[in-house]
């Protein structure tokens, strides 16, 4: 009796130890080197996310620990550091890195080790792979980013397209969806005139264009690209009756051309006054803690959290297969909007960026309709009806 007695005497402690010990969530992101000031919002995010869950009761009763190591912006470390992650560090649930091409790596270590992973930013398909078990998108992947448009050009009229795309994988991707689903909204497009990075000028793509006829010009492509694209517009007095371009969602685009940025549309898949679940606390408390309103980045990596917590409520574990069931299942909101994926391939269905156009020098959502803050403004100015911005 008194063996018995002293071997529950030593258990007892480690059952409440294990009872109370973390749940570890792991994460590589930039913390130094080119990319970590644009990742500083998704560890902002977070580092929120953390300090909210645990101020609630963390998970399963039990406090959230994050551990986030730095890739130092070299998405080629990312394998080994999502591995020590799995390996020395046990973590519970992994949160995809910052970007596409290190969460192809990252994905194929959470394959290869049976641990769930929320790809929060990875949107390309391609880090989906063939239908993985244990990887999840969160953010809408860059294929919905072209569609988001097709139906208010749909409502608007425009059918005669001509699509302009950079040659890197996000732009082909959602370029390749946009020319895909075209039909469906009883419209057509054309193959997309592909173009290098870096064109300091884009008056032979331009003048195609033109030549072409087109009612809307579609380009999908970076900041850089949109603001180009409007310098040559306005040289060229060129102003198709639609202008969308993918990176005029950046706030450098307004910076770089001023108040010939207004009437662009473009897509966004997160804006701070979004009217979405939970959104408008998110945005306050984001403020509070960090002076700054969340961005993109931000907002994915507090979206996943939301995932997460929502997920492991309804699996009642952290048993890998059984949270991976849960996230397959899971109809829920968060701030990026619905989460429902495609429970072959893991792609993100409900969350779907909306169209924004630049008015008074800032991007407001004018499609869909009911998501609308303002209505749009079409067609696009020709460059000798503009009027000063008061």
């Amino acid at each position: 009796m008194r063996l018995v007695r002293a071997l529950l005497c030593a258990l007892i402690p480690l059952c409440a130890q294990a009872q109370t010990a973390p749940v570890v969530v792991g994460a590589v992101l930039p913390q130094t080197g080119d990319l970590a000031d644009l990742a500083s919002g998704y560890r902002n995010g977070l580092l929120l996310w953390q300090q909210e869950v645990n101020a609630s009761g963390g998970l399963l009763g039990r406090r959230v620990e994050l551990r986030l190591l730095d890739d130092r912006s070299e998405a080629n470390r990312d394998g080994s550091l999502y591995a020590r992650l799995v390996t020395e560090d046990k973590a519970d649930v992994l949160f995809g890195p910052f970007g596409s091409a290190a969460t192809v790596a990252a994905s194929a270590v959470a394959e290869r080790n049976r641990r769930v992973l929320l790809d929060a930013t990875g949107a390309t398909q391609s880090v989906l792979g063939a239908g993985p078990r244990y990887v999840f998108h969160v953010a809408a992947p860059y294929g919905a980013y072209g569609e988001a448009l097709l139906g208010l050009l749909r409502a608007s009229g425009y059918a005669k397209l001509y699509v302009l795309a950079r040659d890197d994988p996000a732009s082909r991707e959602m370029a390749q969806r946009f020319i895909a689903r075209a039909p469906r909204y009883g419209l057509a497009a054309g193959p997309a005139t592909m173009y290098p990075g870096a064109v300091p000028d884009f008056t032979p793509q331009l003048t195609a264009a033109r030549a072409s006829g087109a009612e809307a010009l579609i380009a999908f492509g970076g900041e850089g690209d949109a603001a180009e694209m409007v310098k040559t517009m306005w040289r060229m007095k060129y102003a198709p009756k639609l202008f969308f371009a993918r990176g005029a969602t950046d706030a450098r685009f307004v910076r770089d051309v001023g108040q010939d940025a207004e009437y662009t549309l473009s897509v966004s898949a997160y804006q701070p006054d979004f009217a979405t679940e939970g959104n408008a606390l998110f945005v306050k408390a984001y403020a509070e803690r960090w002076t700054a309103p969340p961005d993109l980045a931000a907002a994915q990596a507090y979206a996943a959290g939301q995932v997460l917590e929502q997920a492991v409520r309804r699996a009642g574990s952290l048993e890998q297969d059984k949270l991976a069931a849960a996230l397959a299942a899971l109809d829920g909101d968060t701030v990026l909007g619905h989460y429902r994926i495609d429970p072959s391939t893991r792609e993100q269905l409900g969350a779907t960026p909306a169209v924004v156009q630049i008015l008074r020098g800032r991007p407001q959502v004018v499609w869909p309709r009911e998501r609308a803050t303002a209505h749009w403004q079409l067609p696009y100015p020709r460059w000798d009806e503009r009027k000063p911005i008061e």
